[in-house]
């Protein structure tokens, strides 16, 4: 008689259709670089320590439709990223520390140089850092004598179109730390970085005061989406 097929010996699984798909893609990072990437398929890359045993295209893609862009995606508030179907604590995890890497990596290149010297990089910390906000930050960049960065710090938050700003207590927290310059920067929510009147006016409230004392503000930045304005570029002031 012929023998009965051993039912309790199963036949090994094939891997997952992605595992192909990864190594892929990690091949065509590393050889071409991540430029070759579309943002999709950077995302992708992303969440493959969240989600190992997770085809993670379809997320990507839909991550990508909500939010926009890869850097949107990253910097966008958890608790939107909570609704997105399909993503938990691990992938929300990594797409923070992503944007908070990001972040440390761009304020490392502005501690370590002259701020004027290193505009590009400035400008990079500062919407890095406050152009994908939901509310408005009023952000100072504290500098010494050779406008280096001796502090940052967010001084007010306000609603999605408005922060209030106090030029004394600017000037006041210069004074505490010694500054001789300063830099503004506040975001725009909305995404558009145009200057409004009050946002000049503010900004020449402050250099009254501050001119006085021997403190120079060098420029206000407003960051937004779409890109950025320089208040003294635009010689607004």
């Amino acid at each position: 008689m012929p023998a009965k097929p051993d039912h309790d010996k199963s036949k090994p699984e094939d891997p997952p259709h992605y595992h192909g798909h990864r190594e892929r893609l990690r091949e065509r990072f590393y050889s071409a670089g991540a430029d070759a990437l579309s943002d999709y398929e950077l995302l992708e890359m992303a969440l493959f320590p969240a989600l190992p045993r997770r085809d993670t295209k379809p997320l990507a893609k839909t991550l990508i439709k909500i939010f926009g862009s890869f850097a949107e995606v990253v910097h966008a508030p958890v608790a939107r990223l909570r609704e997105v179907d399909g993503i938990g604590e691990a992938a929300i995890n990594q797409l923070k520390l992503i944007a908070a890497a990001a972040s440390r990596v761009t304020k490392g290149e502005v501690n370590s140089r002259n701020a004027l010297s290193s505009w590009n990089e400035v400008i990079d910390y500062c919407r890095s850092s406050m152009a994908f906000a939901e509310k408005e930050q009023f952000r100072l960049l504290f500098l010494d004598k050779r406008n280096q960065l001796i502090a940052d710090e967010v001084q007010q938050t306000g609603t999605v179109d408005h922060t209030p700003v106090y030029p004394r207590e600017v000037i006041k927290r210069a004074l505490e730390l010694s500054a001789t310059a300063l830099i503004l920067v506040h975001n725009h929510p909305s995404g558009d970085p145009s200057p409004s009147q009050a946002d000049i006016q503010m900004t020449k409230a402050i250099i009254d005061i501050a001119k006085p004392l021997g403190i120079a503000v060098h420029d206000h930045i407003i960051v937004g989406k779409s890109g950025h304005a320089s208040l003294r570029g635009m010689r607004l002031i």
